[in-house]
């Protein structure tokens, strides 16, 4: 009997060690180093089902690469087809990351249903009553989409060579085990092999290949980074669980850019795409009410009209209150000395709360003028007009400065019935015409005297 060979790995970031110790040196990390089973079988009558080989590869001039487009396969799901970059490249794989029951299985499930190819829909966390369920729930007719419970990659593989899908969706990366490794499933090596064989599976069949995969408490993909490494697209399904609102990220993408959002509106039915979220994350009010202001800010190449949200009380306890949802903290430190320093308001003796509305997180520096603005509103008690809008950067020395894709910000706008935007003076535009007034101001005192 051969014998059994084992190695120690931190369940933190992956690193392998000879011996045990009590702190990752990679990591810093105490107490994450656990031992595994290695030992891979000798004899397998099992193997990758694999097209037929090719011949080796051979160098070629950058100039003679052929530079023709990926062919890409369309999800029939316009706010994914955005994230990837226009459709899933064939022979990718995809990992698709988020908290426990933001709806990433639902997600792919909805998808899986709607697509006109042969899908095969592979859970490990399910039985295939729970997920017929959901899916009468969601798409309750489909003659495409293939349903197995299973969490051996051997079975999995022979029962794609049966099948013959055009996609496959692996729900979830962290349950599934193979043969050829002897510790449990969701180990480090687990998954670095597991993954290594749909790799292979994928490259030498052009078949894509969709991952969920579990996150840690700190919100990171579980297992070692490498795995973030080794497939070709990386994405986040993120949002509050107190809001109907998901945000689908990609953090990676080798076929395309890594800042394109998709927006999705939770219902029993299932996830429905959100085409205009500016209309959604702007509430509805009957009166005018002081501390509100809406922000033309950027999520890749979408332009969203967001609103934000202030309050200013005067401290309680002797010291006050700084809290932010949805923006950086620090930041609004930085604005509101500014606001003292600058413009003259005593905030350092006040409590100030900030919200963005719609349970979404921006870190577009472009919404530093609607934030000001939003406190002033507060801080004096002043309705701001409901049709003014804000797109600028304030600088330390209480300058307004210019943002990038300004004249997108001001189409949308304009769209969506706004009469005003204040933006910095400094900005370039090439607009001639528009249907809203261009207000352009250069430093923080001029903001406070349009507003107060």
């Amino acid at each position: 009997m051969a014998k059994v060979k084992t190695t120690f790995f931190c369940q933190n970031c992956g690193s392998q060690y000879a011996k045990w110790q009590g702190q990752c040196t990679s990591c810093k990390e105490w107490n994450t180093i656990a031992e595994e089973v290695i030992q891979k079988p000798e004899k397998s009558d099992w193997k990758l089902p694999t097209t037929p080989s090719k011949r080796a590869a051979k160098p070629l001039l950058i100039n003679e690469i052929d530079t023709s487009q990926e062919a890409r396969l369309d999800l029939c799901d316009g706010e994914f087809n955005r994230v990837l970059g226009g459709g899933m490249v064939q022979g990718s794989l995809t990992l698709l990351g988020g908290e426990p029951g933001i709806g990433k299985s639902t997600l792919l499930l909805q998808m899986a249903l709607k697509l006109p190819y042969k899908t095969l829909y592979v859970s490990g966390e399910e039985s295939q009553k729970q997920i017929k369920m959901r899916a009468e729930r969601i798409n309750p007719s489909n003659n495409n989409c293939y349903i197995l419970t299973e969490t051996k990659t051997q079975n999995i593989f022979k029962q794609i060579e049966a099948l013959d899908p055009d996609i496959v969706v692996i729900d979830s990366i962290q349950t599934l085990h193979s043969d050829y490794i002897e510790s449990s499933a969701g180990s480090i090596s687990q998954i670095k092999e597991c993954t290594t064989e749909l790799i292979k599976f994928a490259k030498e069949t052009a078949t894509p290949v969709l991952l969920i995969g579990h996150i840690t408490k700190d919100g990171h993909i579980a297992g070692p980074k490498i795995l973030e490494h080794m497939v070709d697209t990386v994405l986040q399904f993120e949002g509050d669980r107190n809001h109907v609102f998901r945000i689908l990220r990609a953090n990676k993408n080798r076929f395309g850019s890594t800042n394109e959002l998709g927006i999705y509106e939770m219902q029993g039915s299932g996830l429905r795409e959100v085409s205009n979220p500016s209309e959604i994350l702007i509430s509805e009010k009957d009166g005018e009410l002081s501390g509100n202001a809406v922000a033309a800010t950027l999520e890749g190449l979408r332009p969203l009209m967001i609103e934000v949200q202030a309050l200013v009380s005067t401290a309680v306890y002797g010291t006050p209150q700084r809290s932010a949802t949805g923006f950086n903290a620090k930041r609004l430190n930085m604005l509101l000395a500014v606001l003292e320093k600058r413009a003259g308001f005593r905030l350092g003796a006040k409590d100030v709360f900030l919200n963005i509305t719609g349970g979404i997180t921006v870190d577009d520096p472009a919404i530093d003028l609607a934030v000001v603005a939003a406190i002033l509103s507060s801080n004096e008690d002043v309705a701001l007009e409901s049709d003014y809008c804000f797109a600028a950067e304030v600088g330390l020395s209480g300058e307004i400065r210019p943002v990038q894709r300004v004249e997108q910000r001001i189409l949308e706008a304009e769209k969506l019935g706004f009469s005003t935007i204040f933006i910095s003076k400094y900005n370039k535009i090439a607009l001639k015409k528009t249907g809203i007034k261009i207000q352009l101001i250069s430093k923080i005192e001029d903001l406070v005297g349009f507003l107060v």
